[in-house]
């Protein structure tokens, strides 16, 4: 809910500090730098102190900085605030995926898919209120004020609920450790997935315009059809393990991926890329959800270290993923660009065994 109550207002933050879309883009990645910052120092923290602490803590550090952006009268502070923004959203997802994994194994069934699941649940509920607000001429200072004291609040009722200290799995063994072979496996599938993520986030739209014909409304379809398959696939993904097991559902939802990405560029026609990358989302939907699963069951890995090594791994992958897109686009066209996505899916495929080893 944070999250997309912040992308709402980056319009308005972007306009009362005159910033050109060039700067903006680079403004932003403060986020991503925050986030690969903090990532390794939040499996230490948890392994010392917890994951409930070190949730509870983040939380309420985001909530905060979630205040920080509309109040910034430079781009320097700008950055400096979505820095701290990415920081204490890593330590809380590393935190909370290391709750879920011991959640997980108390309630020896799989749950982690439904748990992601409701992050975009809260997206879309933070993208509706948002955009309620932003269209009534609030000013981004209060809504995001508003935002970040609401999200507080929650934080210090939801966090009472969370498995305590020393019943989480995740204190004890290094602070610091060389990951293992399996680990580093799952950490590229990660990294596989995350590019997928990333590049139909930034490209779908232009895809379907420029390649596929589609106008701005219709264009924006692609990935509003990725997104909810997302949402749909993972809220489904806990059954389907149960049934077929993670690397055989894996092995399947890739191999949905890159039929997904085969359609959108063998037929560029607007609603035939639109469906592709509804496929892409939904293939892709299940795949890091198991793989935190999968992490945080490593023997001899303290979980909270383990996921947030292919956290960090998956993490360079969604950054590196739309750049890669680019470079292809330049050099070859923009289709064989989505082509990568496609080529990471079969990866995926060709990796998900890695998963029944775990």
């Amino acid at each position: 809910m944070g999250v997309a109550s912040w992308v709402v207002r980056i319009p308005a933050v972007r306009e009362g500090l005159a910033l050109s879309e060039g700067v903006l883009g680079l403004v932003l990645v403060g986020i991503s730098v925050g986030a690969l910052i903090a990532m390794p120092l939040s499996g230490a923290l948890i392994a010392r102190f917890g994951s409930r602490p070190v949730a509870r803590a983040a939380m309420l550090g985001y909530a905060a900085a979630l205040m920080l952006p509309p109040q910034a009268t430079s781009r320097l502070l700008l950055t400096l605030a979505l820095l701290v923004m990415g920081a204490a959203s890593s330590f809380m997802n590393v935190a909370l995926n290391t709750q879920a994994t011991a959640v997980e194994r108390r309630m020896r069934r799989p749950v982690m898919a439904g748990l992601h699941a409701m992050f975009s649940v809260g997206g879309l509920i933070g993208a509706g209120i948002g955009g309620v607000i932003a269209g009534a001429g609030v000013d981004p200072r209060w809504h995001l004020a508003g935002a970040g004291v609401l999200i507080a609040a929650l934080s210090l009722l939801v966090t009472t609920a969370l498995l305590r200290p020393g019943t989480d799995g995740a204190m004890g063994g290094p602070a610091f450790a060389v990951p293992t072979r399996p680990l580093l496996l799952l950490g590229a599938v990660a990294f596989c997935v995350l590019v997928g993520e990333g590049a139909v986030a930034d490209w779908s739209a232009i895809y379907l315009r420029d390649i596929a014909g589609a106008g701005p409304g219709l264009a924006a379809a692609g990935f509003a059809a990725f997104s909810l398959m997302m949402a749909a696939g993972r809220f489904a993904g806990d059954a389907l393990t149960v049934r077929f097991g993670p690397a055989r559902l894996v092995r399947a939802s890739a191999a949905t991926a890159a039929a997904g990405v085969v359609l959108a560029i063998a037929w560029p026609t607007p609603w035939a890329a639109v469906a592709g990358f509804g496929a892409v989302g939904a293939g892709l939907s299940v795949v890091f959800p198991s793989l935190v699963a999968a992490a945080g069951r490593l023997p001899g890995v303290n979980p909270s270290m383990a996921i947030a090594t292919i956290s960090w791994i998956g993490y360079t992958g969604f950054l590196a993923g739309p750049p890669l897109i680019g470079f292809a686009a330049e050099a070859i066209s923009l289709r064989g660009g989505i082509a990568l996505v496609g080529i990471t899916s079969l990866m995926i495929v060709a990796l998900a065994g890695t998963l029944s080893r775990t």
